[in-house]
């Protein structure tokens, strides 16, 4: 009782403490107005009805205040009323920060029955912000135990639920030890160690609280909450908790935000439609708030100080004790690059994790302090979110397709700036991808798919290649280019990654994700397969067209200089299925595009063997014999089919094009061997004819015969000057042209 005495003499007037409030939190204030000067104003109706609202709040937060006897809800219509009042008013447009002193004391104080003290809880939704003092002083309430258990464990979930609005968290931190000890509780441990996760800093982890967390793990079994908190502590002090703990990251955590999310979103949106003044803190930006639903409450950064004057005052401190290493530095104080190098070993992560995804140098702080305490807080935060709101898990999100798209590009451009892929994307991808409808946040979906970090094989065939085969087979052209083009981004991102950590790591630690250079090989060598694979059906299913042939050459022209770029001593030559129908290709810029894959295929073979021979470095995974034998094969068709016109007799791959002279006579073809030679190639007949116009304008039979001798050279040249590199580099490197005299003849050429 002299608890509870305390608190009320201590209660202060209501005051606003936040600059950047609503007008509805400023009510109190308003409700103080000089009347004579108040008459003056001009009242619009919207005026009207805002005051009527706050005259009607404050009645309900007076009586709620004066509450001294245990009342009845059916009995007592007044109680009633002012109930349904704070309730109507706190889902229309939020409670004021005065408001949640006054109603956590009277739900947590056991003055009123449960179900008025659920009804009360379950309203406690933010208009703007939370003051941490409202917080600590109804924390003070479970000290007594005037409330029941069902009522301190909606509390503390309704504490999780809005966490990142408490304006303040130093005194928060101050109680870690208090909420620590209510984990004996079996009820209410979950959500204890929930809380607990979000106020854990480095000094917090004590010998004896690792040793109660295994106490109580050894009796309740293998818990996640547990085993989130174990993590926690783990990355902060490893040399304290020996145990071994699942790697794999997973959904720790029950979903705390039932009654409370829905609100808070709906609240978020009325306040910013209708208020012009609602702008909340954000960090380093400038920007008003979007609407956004949970992650845009998580990018809210507010001030850590008491309030905003001692904001000013520790600003003024700072700016004579910038250097001082013995305070930590505020997240809303960093506004530029230099100031995070003078600070970067002393700044204060926010507790909101959300926060870190669209603020730059927060970003850099992670690149460069490879604090694995953040990354697993962040990839706490982002899988229950991803999870939470992905509109085709849920049947209640349709609504929410845009914000829910914004979302996930402010998450595949963060993995942009850090050069690398969230491992809880990855889980997110993995359990929505079976359920994606293939349209919904289409771009989203497939640019985050190509920062899947690198694994298991099995692992990626199962959740990625299997559902990503069958939007392929059964969608539009356009939707497999798009997947292609995703494939190849992928391949590129797992080629980059390899090349920065084989610079920086030995051997032993190349892999943070446990993957061996083996198992690194096997990887990219199935995801080329794969794409050889989807490729050479699609090419059958649409009829070869030149779209679609451009974005599978585009892969391979990645695939083919993994050795000399990315260091990788890994060569797959692309299928048959897709060699032929490129140097087939009625498109002069598939031909060319083939011609330069081939060229760099054979540049990092001669590099390869070269080494091999010379020993210049032991390579531990050679290229196998098929490999060879596959690009002779291909080179010995195309130099046939572009330069000597025998590709129908010395092409010798069993999918190529080696015909009889009697099948290609009754083709009735004339000069069938000259067919797709570089001047009666349909993808280079273009040329031949410009071509002829030009060194022959008089004649109009277009003989392409003529081209032949010195016109052969200047046909080279002509093609050359037209920007066909591709080819120029394939015929330079390929074909040797042993004299000047050969120039005259097509067919003297050694390969």
């Amino acid at each position: 009782m002299q608890r509870r005495q305390s608190v009320k003499t201590q209660k202060q007037p209501l005051q606003v403490h936040h600059k950047n409030q609503t007008d509805l939190s400023a009510w109190r204030k308003g409700g103080r107005i000089d009347p004579e000067k108040n008459v003056q104003n001009h009242q619009t109706p919207n005026n009207q009805k805002n005051d009527s609202k706050q005259g009607s709040l404050e009645q309900a937060l007076s009586y709620f205040e004066k509450v001294q006897d245990r009342v009845s809800l059916k009995k007592n219509s007044v109680l009633q009323k002012h109930l349904t009042t704070v309730e109507s008013i706190a889902l229309q447009s939020g409670l004021p920060p005065e408001a949640f002193d006054v109603l956590l004391n009277v739900a947590l104080s056991g003055k009123l029955a449960d179900t008025v003290n659920t009804r009360l809880l379950k309203s406690l939704l933010p208009a703007s912000v939370i003051p941490e003092t409202s917080v600590v002083s109804s924390v003070s309430w479970l000290c007594v135990s005037k409330c029941s258990g069902n009522i301190q464990l909606l509390f503390l979930r309704w504490l999780i639920a809005v966490f990142d609005f408490i304006d303040h968290k130093e005194q928060l931190h101050a109680l870690y030890g208090f909420f620590f000890s209510f984990l004996q509780d079996e009820k209410m441990c979950p959500y204890v160690c929930h809380l607990l996760y979000l106020l854990t800093r480095k000094e917090t982890v004590k010998p004896f609280r690792i040793r109660r967390l295994l106490d109580l793990q050894a009796k309740m079994g293998m818990q996640s909450h547990l085993q989130a908190l174990l993590s926690l502590y783990k990355l902060y002090c490893p040399e304290l908790v020996t145990i071994t703990l699942p790697g794999k990251m997973k959904t720790y955590f029950k979903n705390s935000e039932g009654p409370w999310k829905a609100g808070i979103n709906t609240v978020r949106r009325r306040n910013q439609e209708n208020s012009p003044v609602f702008q909340p803190l954000f960090l380093g930006t400038a920007q008003p708030q979007s609407r956004k639903r949970k992650w845009n409450t998580q990018l809210i950064i507010p001030a850590s100080s008491t309030n905003t004057n001692n904001l000013e005052e520790d600003e003024k401190k700072n700016r004579v004790d910038l250097y001082s290493m013995s305070e930590s530095f505020r997240v809303e104080q960093l506004q530029t690059f230099s100031q995070l190098l003078q600070n970067i070993h002393r700044l204060e992560f926010p507790s909101q994790m959300g926060s870190v995804l669209t603020n730059p140098l927060l970003l850099h702080y992670m690149n460069c302090i490879k604090d694995e305490s953040i990354y697993l807080r962040l990839y706490y935060w982002m899988g229950q979110t991803l999870q939470e709101e992905c509109t085709w898990c849920t049947v209640d999100n349709n609504q929410d397709e845009e914000e829910f798209k914004d979302f996930l590009e402010t998450v595949y451009k963060t993995e942009c700036f850090l050069q690398e892929g969230f491992s809880s994307c990855e889980e997110f991808l993995y359990k929505s991808l079976p359920l994606w409808d293939g349209f919904c946040c289409r771009s989203q979906i497939l640019r985050l798919v190509s920062w899947i970090p690198l694994g298991s094989f099995s692992e990626i065939k199962s959740h990625l290649y299997d559902p990503l085969a069958q939007f392929f087979f059964t969608s539009s052209l356009y939707f497999k280019c798009s997947i292609l083009e995703c494939l190849k981004e992928l391949l590129q991102n797992w080629l980059n990654w390899h090349v920065i950590h084989l610079d920086s790591e030995s051997d032993s630690q190349v892999h943070s994700s446990n993957t061996t250079h083996s198992e690194l090989l096997n990887v990219v060598a199935e995801l080329i397969h794969f794409v050889g694979w989807i490729s050479t059906v699609a090419l059958r299913l649409e009829n070869n067209p030149t779209f679609l042939l451009y974005f599978i050459l585009d892969f391979y022209e990645t695939a083919c200089d993994m050795y000399l770029r990315y260091n990788l001593p890994l060569l797959i030559m692309p299928p048959a299925g897709v060699f032929y129908p490129a140097l087939l290709s009625m498109d002069s810029v598939s031909l060319n595009q083939l011609c330069y894959i081939m060229y760099r295929y054979r540049t990092n073979l001669v590099a390869a063997k070269e080494n091999e021979l010379s020993k210049k470095e032991t390579v531990q995974f050679r290229f196998s014999n098929q490999t060879y034998q596959e690009y002779n094969q291909y080179i010995t068709a195309m130099v046939g089919c572009l330069w000597t016109s025998s590709v129908f007799q010395k092409d010798i791959h069993p999918q190529g094009l080696r015909m009889d002279d009697e099948l290609l006579k009754k083709t009735a073809v004339q000069e069938f061997k000259n067919s797709f030679n570089i001047v009666y190639h349909p993808a280079m007949m273009g040329y031949a004819v410009l071509f002829l116009q030009q060194a022959w304008p008089d004649d109009t039979t277009f003989n392409f015969s003529l081209i032949k001798g010195k016109k052969w050279n200047w046909y080279l040249e002509y093609l050359y000057a037209h920007d066909l590199k591709g080819l120029k580099v394939f015929i330079e490197s390929s074909i040797n042209r042993v004299s000047q005299a050969s120039h005259s003849k097509a067919g003297n050429v050694q390969v």
